[in-house]
C-alpha cells in the first residue's frame, strides 16, 4: 500500500510539472509586430540563425511542447505560442512551413497544439 501511495504522489507531481517560467513575461506582441524580430526568433527555432538567451530557452522545450500540445506550458507560454504561430502564418509563410516541417514533419501535432493554445 505504501508503494502505491508513493507512486500516486510521484505521478501527481509529474502531471503538475511545467516548463520554466523565466521567460513568461516575453513580449510576443512586440516580436510579431516586428517582422525582422519574428524572423530572427524563427530562424533560431529552425536552426537557420543564432539564438539569443530567450530564444534558446524556448527552443529547448519546443519539440516536446509541439508533440504534447503544450501540456507542460504555463498559461503565459500558451499565450506566447498562440501569438507566435499566428504571426508566423500571417507574416512569414515560408518560415512557418519550415517551422512546421522541423517540429511536425508528419503533420500529426499542430492541430492539437493550436486547439490547446486557442483560448490564450
Amino acid at each position: 500500500m505504501k508503494i502505491f501511495l508513493i507512486f500516486a504522489l510521484a505521478l501527481a507531481a509529474c502531471s503538475a510539472e511545467t516548463y520554466t517560467t523565466e521567460n513568461d513575461n516575453f513580449d510576443i506582441t512586440a516580436v510579431v509586430a516586428d517582422t525582422e524580430a519574428l524572423r530572427k526568433l524563427t530562424n533560431c527555432f529552425i536552426d537557420k540563425g543564432e539564438c539569443d538567451t530567450v530564444g534558446a530557452g524556448f527552443k529547448e522545450d519546443l519539440g516536446e511542447a509541439v508533440e504534447q500540445a503544450c501540456k507542460k506550458c504555463t498559461d503565459a507560454q500558451k499565450h506566447i505560442f498562440k501569438h507566435f504561430i499566428a504571426g508566423l502564418k500571417e507574416k512569414l509563410p515560408a518560415e512557418n512551413q519550415a517551422f512546421r516541417n522541423k517540429y511536425d514533419p508528419q503533420n500529426k501535432y499542430f492541430v492539437a497544439l493550436e486547439e490547446a493554445v486557442a483560448k490564450y
